[in-house]
């Protein structure tokens, strides 16, 4: 494709900014909007009700999910060429750290896929009650919704490593850079306290704030990268 042939051009970057709203709307979509419709928080049974009765937007939502894990595969190939002139070990990490937590995305479907068929009947467990297959069928669900826990981490190493980068280049206001860096710590602070502080209170509003200057953050590389793409200092345009 034409688009991709030159990382710096400003054609380059509103692919990229595309894919990245692309992501920001199925993301919202099948992270946030679905699972907020359907799950019933501590009855699997009611949950799976749910599922059944609205099988349409359960199934919008893994589309959801299929359509934002392949635009991230694009995104983090072409942040890496992006800002490999910067510093090329630091744009191959980020890319990688942004990869995994694909991998771990998709990783969490195949639980989805066993908790709806332990639900829906379709595995021969003759010796489980229906009782037991719903508790087993939300056991799936919790290790799937657990791996959010481990995509983040991947996805906080990412957003350190593009903030730094951005903060390097001088291709984006600075002030992007270090809301990704701060912001995306927001990230970890959630895992942390997920896994193993679920009552501390505290973090809680930590967490919110920090969340909410890294999507502010996010949002505005997205636009940045669609609407003027990257600003190339006249030294680098002369050296290059």
């Amino acid at each position: 494709m034409h688009a991709l042939r030159d990382p710096s051009s400003r054609v380059y970057a509103r692919l990229t900014g595309s894919l990245y709203l692309l992501i920001a709307f199925a993301g919202g979509f099948s992270i946030l909007y679905v699972p907020g419709v359907l799950n019933v928080a501590g009855d699997p049974a009611a949950t799976f009700a749910n599922i059944a009765e609205r099988r349409g937007l359960f199934h919008a939502g893994l589309v959801g999910d299929v359509v934002m894990m392949t635009a991230e595969v694009f995104v983090s190939v072409t942040l890496y060429f992006m800002f490999r002139p910067v510093n090329a070990t630091l744009s191959l990490a980020s890319s990688y750290a942004r990869l995994m937590m694909v991998a771990v995305m998709a990783a969490m479907l195949f639980f989805h896929a066993a908790s709806l068929a332990l639900a829906d009947g379709k595995v021969p467990l003759d010796s489980f009650s229906a009782a037991q297959r719903f508790e087993l069928a939300g056991l799936m669900r919790h290790v799937h919704d657990a791996g959010v826990w481990i995509w983040q981490v991947f996805f906080w190493l990412h957003l350190m490593l593009l903030g730094t980068l951005i903060l390097r280049s001088g291709f984006y206001p600075r002030l992007l850079g270090l809301g990704l860096i701060l912001g995306g710590t927001g990230y970890l602070v959630d895992s942390v306290q997920m896994f193993a502080l679920p009552d501390a209170a505290a973090l809680e509003a930590v967490k919110i704030a920090l969340l909410l200057v890294v999507t502010l953050a996010e949002i505005g590389f997205a636009l940045g990268l669609l609407i003027r793409g990257p600003h190339i200092p006249v030294s680098r345009h002369v050296a290059a």
